[in-house]
């Protein structure tokens, strides 16, 4: 299980700097809104999510592609979901920077996604 947490964690710190960058370059060089670039960086970091965490992390469990990539997208969705509603409560409700804001998000989002991963979407087939 240990080994499993740190292959999380790299998956999910690889798709989290994914989206984060995203989001911050698509403000910076695109000058979108911050809530529409959080949306793109969701939507590039969710395939580089998806495929390690059934590729490496959860892999061995043996979660057919058919039945893990719906039931991670309803995670990926929930998380997002959360994301969007702490995210836009931190900006209105926060001095905090955008970035700053995101990033506390991502982490809280991270931590729930992988409940959810281990013990529903990529679980053990029998």
């Amino acid at each position: 299980m240990i080994g499993q947490v740190v292959r999380f964690g790299l998956v999910g710190a690889a798709a989290a700097a994914t989206h984060f960058g995203v989001a911050v370059a698509s403000v910076r060089a695109l000058a979108l809104d911050p809530q529409l670039a959080n949306v793109v960086g969701f939507v590039v970091a969710f395939t580089v999510s998806f495929l390690g965490q059934w590729r490496w992390t959860f892999g061995a469990h043996g979660a057919p592609l058919a039945r893990a990539l719906p039931s991670y997208f309803l995670v990926a969705l929930g998380g997002f979901a959360v994301n969007a509603i702490a995210y836009r409560w931190l900006l209105m409700h926060t001095p905090l920077r955008y970035d700053v804001a995101l990033a506390l998000v991502i982490g809280f989002v991270a931590a729930m996604t992988f409940v959810l991963s281990r013990f529903w979407a990529f679980r053990r087939v029998r």
